[in-house]
C-alpha cells in the first residue's frame, strides 16, 4: 500500500463517485471551505499495489498558533469502513501524516448509523447496529466524543432520511396527513415551482428567517460561493416557490363569488365550515390585493447531491411563504424531484436526539421534519485521533486567548 498526500482532482472525483461519498467529502466542499472559511483542503488516500485508490478522504486543515494544525474529515472516510484491515492501515498512515504536518489531532464523524432507533430515539432491540465498527475505532486509538443529543461540534448526530427506492405512493403514505394537507392547500395559490440561481433573493429570505428565529445566517459571500462551486460540479439545485398575486386574486374572487352564490341558492349548507372558507377567501383577497408586484419569490430551498444521495440544506422563507404553505410545498417538490431523478435517498440534514427537548425551536424543527416520513437515524458520532496530547488538551484555551487578542487589535 502507498499513502498519497495530494490526490488529483479527476482521480478524487472518480473515486468519490464510485463510492458514493457524502457531499461533505466532495471536492466542491473542500473548495467552499477554502474560499469562505480559510480552511486548507487536503485530499489524501491509500493506493493498492495496482495503483488503485482503495481509501481517500478530504481533510480540512486549520493552522493554529505556533505553526501547528488540526484536521477534520467531515463525514469521512471514503472507503469500506467495515474492512478492519484497511481501516487500520489507513489510520496508521494518517498518524504518520499528522506527525509530519505538526497535526495536533484529526477529527472524523462517519456518516454511519450507530444503531436503529424508534420515534423516541430509543435503541431498537434486535435492530441493525455498527457496534463492531465503533469498537474498531476505539481499538485503533480514536477517542469518541460522546453521544450528544443536540448537536456535535461540527455536524448533527441525528437526521431523517427518506428512502426513495420505494414507489412514490409508498413514500407519500409515510408522510404525515397534516403535511400532505398543507401541500395540497398550497395549490390554492397557484404557486410556480421552478429552479433558480438567484442567490441574492435566497439570501434576503434566509435573513428574514434568521431575524425571526434568532439564528445567525451565513454571509451572502458564503452562499454565493457555495452555490457557484457546487453548480460547477452539477451537485446543487435551488428550488423557488413563486406567487403571482394579481392572478391569484382573480381566481380567489371567482371562487368566493361561486361559493356565495351556492349558499344563496342553498346548494351548500351555510354552516361554520362554509363561513370559515368564505372568511379565508376574503382575507386572502384583501392581503394579496394590496401587493403591487407581478410575482414574488416567497420561499427558496437549496439542495445538494452526490451520485445516489440528496440533501435538503438551506431554506429561506418570507411571511407570505408561511401564509401560502410554500415551505412544505418546496420540500415535497424537492423530494419528488429526487425520486424522479432516481436518487436513493433524501436526507433532511439534521435533527435532535431528544424529540421532547426543552429547546422549543429544535423540538419544532424535529416535528416538522418527522412529518415527511423519513427514517430517524442516529449516527455513530465524532472521533478524535490525537497526535499531540498536551497540545490537544490546552488547544481550546489557546484558541480562546488568541481570538480574544485578535478582537482587541
Amino acid at each position: 500500500m502507498k499513502f498519497i498526500e495530494d490526490i488529483k482532482e479527476e482521480e478524487y472525483l472518480a473515486f468519490c463517485q464510485k463510492n458514493n461519498a457524502h457531499f461533505l467529502q466532495t471536492w466542491a466542499w473542500g473548495l467552499v471551505n477554502e474560499k469562505c472559511r480559510y480552511l486548507i483542503p487536503c485530499y489524501v488516500g491509500l493506493k493498492d499495489d495496482h495503483n488503485n485508490l482503495v481509501a481517500a478522504t478530504l481533510l480540512l486543515k486549520k493552522v493554529t498558533p505556533f505553526k501547528m494544525a488540526y484536521f477534520y474529515a467531515p463525514r469521512g472516510f471514503v472507503m469500506d469502513m467495515h474492512d478492519e484491515k484497511l481501516l487500520k492501515e489507513f489510520t496508521n498512515y494518517l498518524k504518520v501524516y499528522l506527525q509530519k504536518n505538526k497535526g495536533i489531532y484529526l477529527k472524523v464523524d462517519p456518516a454511519i448509523k450507530y444503531h436503529d432507533i424508534d420515534a423516541e430515539a430509543n435503541k431498537v432491540d434486535g435492530g441493525e447496529n455498527n457496534y463492531q465498527l465503533f469498537n474498531t475505532f476505539i481499538e485503533l486509538g480514536y477517542i469518541h466524543k460522546g453521544f450528544t443529543k443536540i448537536h456535535e461540534r461540527n455536524q448533527p448526530r441525528y437526521t431523517f432520511r427518506i428512502n426513495l427506492r420505494n414507489d412514490f405512493e409508498a413514500i407519500e403514505n409515510k408522510m404525515n396527513r397534516t403535511f400532505l394537507k398543507t401541500v395540497r392547500r398550497s395549490y390554492d395559490y397557484d404557486l410556480v415551482i421552478r429552479l433558480s440561481e438567484d442567490v441574492n433573493t435566497f439570501y434576503n429570505l434566509i435573513k428574514n428567517n434568521a431575524e425571526k428565529d434568532n439564528f445567525h445566517e451565513q454571509s451572502l459571500n458564503y452562499y454565493t460561493n457555495f452555490f457557484t462551486v457546487f453548480k460547477k460540479y452539477n451537485q446543487v439545485k435551488m428550488f423557488e416557490a413563486v406567487l403571482k398575486p394579481k392572478e391569484v386574486v382573480i381566481k380567489l374572487n371567482e371562487e368566493l363569488k361561486a361559493l356565495e352564490n351556492k349558499v344563496q341558492n342553498k346548494q351548500v349548507k351555510n354552516n361554520i365550515d362554509t363561513e370559515n372558507i368564505i372568511n379565508r377567501l376574503k382575507n386572502d383577497i384583501s392581503l394579496l390585493g394590496e401587493l403591487k408586484e407581478s410575482e414574488i419569490v416567497v420561499c427558496s430551498l437549496i439542495c445538494v447531491y452526490t451520485v445516489k444521495g440528496a440533501w435538503t440544506l438551506y431554506i429561506g422563507n418570507g411571511e407570505l411563504g408561511t401564509k401560502v404553505n410554500a415551505i412544505n410545498r418546496l420540500y415535497y417538490e424537492a423530494i419528488k424531484d429526487a425520486y424522479e431523478n432516481k436518487y436513493d435517498f433524501m436526507d433532511l440534514f439534521g435533527t435532535v436526539g431528544d424529540p421532547h427537548t426543552n429547546f422549543k425551536k429544535l423540538a419544532g424543527l424535529h416535528e416538522f421534519k418527522r412529518k415527511m416520513g423519513g427514517e430517524y437515524i442516529e449516527f455513530i458520532g465524532e472521533f478524535d485521533l490525537i497526535n499531540k496530547k498536551g497540545w490537544y488538551l490546552i488547544l481550546p484555551l489557546i484558541l480562546k486567548v488568541y481570538r480574544k487578542l485578535r478582537r482587541v487589535k
